[in-house]
């Protein structure tokens, strides 16, 4: 930390960047690597099985922006970037979306990012129940704010009715 504090703000960047970067590619090869194993072992059909394929269809569907958005969090990114692999994604669709990730998290940590969990962590020390106030508004402002985001996508796709003779 005290490094990347003692350094411009671009090469503080740059540096979270390839860090970013370097950490989510073998997390992603090491679940193709899995997957791989499994198929090689004949595990493969646990892999297609109802639920599996449920999964792979949403995250078909809703996986790309998740992926640069888990980056915006702690220990989800590598959750996400491992399932990815397991659920054998292209690795050409995978790196622009994690590209993004990438980019985020070099912003967001060499900007002072850290400090945020710094002073988390400092609160939780001082005051347990005023941290974990702070946690759930935090987390119930996002998730209003994804329900506000679904509502609003639903009601473009709704057609238009038609109106009464």
């Amino acid at each position: 930390m005290a490094w990347i504090e003692g350094n411009p703000f671009i090469v503080a960047f740059a540096f979270l960047t390839a860090v970013a970067a370097v950490r989510s590619q073998c997390t992603y090869w090491l679940g193709r690597g899995i997957r791989a194993g499994l198929v090689r072992y004949s595990w493969a059909q646990s892999l297609s099985q109802r639920a599996s394929a449920q999964a792979w269809h949403r995250i078909q569907r809703w996986g790309w922006p998740v992926i640069p958005l888990s980056f915006l969090t702690v220990g989800f990114q590598t959750a996400v970037n491992l399932s990815v692999g397991l659920l054998g994604w292209p690795w050409r669709r995978y790196t622009p979306a994690a590209m993004i990730g990438w980019v985020l998290w070099g912003f967001v940590y060499a900007a002072g990012g850290l400090a945020v969990f710094a002073g988390l962590a400092a609160l939780v020390r001082r005051s347990p129940l005023i941290a974990g106030a702070v946690v759930a508004l935090a987390l119930t402002g996002a998730v209003v704010a994804l329900r506000l985001l679904k509502r609003s996508r639903a009601a473009a796709v709704e057609p238009a009715e038609a109106p009464a003779d």
